[in-house]
């Protein structure tokens, strides 16, 4: 089983920034029932939100390099 590098700080009040192996990402909103918009250093942008009872709903986009 392979070992996995992650690690999440809180640096304002509804901002994270998230640390793994390969990237890092910062993550804002997701108050209250609210949005969150993740932005990583790869270029992916994911918007998330968590829906009532078991569901949540996600949305991902990456940026395409330029050739």
């Amino acid at each position: 089983m392979p070992i996995t590098f992650r690690k999440s700080f809180r640096i304002l009040p509804g901002v994270r920034l998230n640390i793994n192996k390969r990237s890092w990402s910062i993550t804002t909103g997701g108050g209250k029932h609210g949005p969150r918009q993740t932005s990583s250093s790869t270029g992916r942008r994911t918007t998330s939100m968590d829906l009532p009872g078991p569901f949540g709903w996600r949305e991902t986009t990456t940026k395409r390099r330029g050739h």
